[in-house]
């Protein structure tokens, strides 16, 4: 069953009522304030321009714990070099658009509309959501974002110009940020390489409660 959020109530039903798909509900709004109870409850949204806003509630979860990351012989070449610069929260908005033009197998268009991305833009500014960003002489050449929400970095995507860029962008979140998990959302053949997980959404419930 699907629920229909009002934009007046910032109400969500239980998570546990997703349908198989991890749909849980449709509409409502993208208020900060509705951002960080979805979040707080592991519920996001994910959705395009011809839809409506959808919000997803997985019964699994694909997760980082940082101190599982796998990182290869080449990747600690990488971080041992001086070939890239690391900074975070410096250019939010730079990230969230480079990550909007990505291009992503088997995918045509993005989720990440504008109305997406003033929404994060909006957490940002907030101090809820952040960046990790990746330069190369200068240039912004990789990086991610995502939402904080308690010891959980719920990670919305990355991108990346350089190779190694973005797994070298979380690979620095995990190593440099005290999270107790970083949240994939759904499963990639990229991040099971680096180490993701699944887990069910009671454990990562658990994870989440202070």
């Amino acid at each position: 069953m699907v629920f229909k959020l009002e934009k007046d109530t910032l109400l969500f039903p239980p998570p546990q009522l997703a349908n198989d798909d991890g749909l849980l509900a449709i509409g409502g709004d993208l208020s900060k304030e509705r951002l960080q109870l979805a979040y707080s409850l592991g519920i996001f949204p994910w959705y395009s321009e011809e839809t409506p806003i959808l919000w997803y509630s997985p019964h699994e979860r694909f997760v980082i714990f940082p101190e599982r990351i796998k990182i290869s012989k080449s990747m600690r070449k990488v971080m041992k070099s001086s070939v890239f610069e690391i900074s975070i929260n410096k250019a939010f908005e730079q990230v969230i658009s480079n990550c909007s033009k990505a291009d992503r197998k088997d995918q045509n268009g993005t989720w990440i509309i504008p109305e997406m991305q003033q929404a994060y833009i909006n957490l940002h500014q907030k101090g809820i959501a952040h960046s990790i960003e990746v330069w190369q002489n200068s240039n912004l050449v990789g990086g991610l974002y995502g939402v904080e929400t308690g010891k959980i970095f719920c990670g919305e995507s990355m991108f990346s110009k350089a190779s190694n860029a973005s797994k070298l962008a979380l690979i620095w979140l995990c190593q440099n940020k005290n999270y107790k998990l970083i949240d994939c959302q759904f499963h990639t053949e990229h991040l099971e390489s680096m180490g993701a997980e699944s887990i069910s959404r009671d454990e990562y419930m658990e994870i989440m409660a202070p």
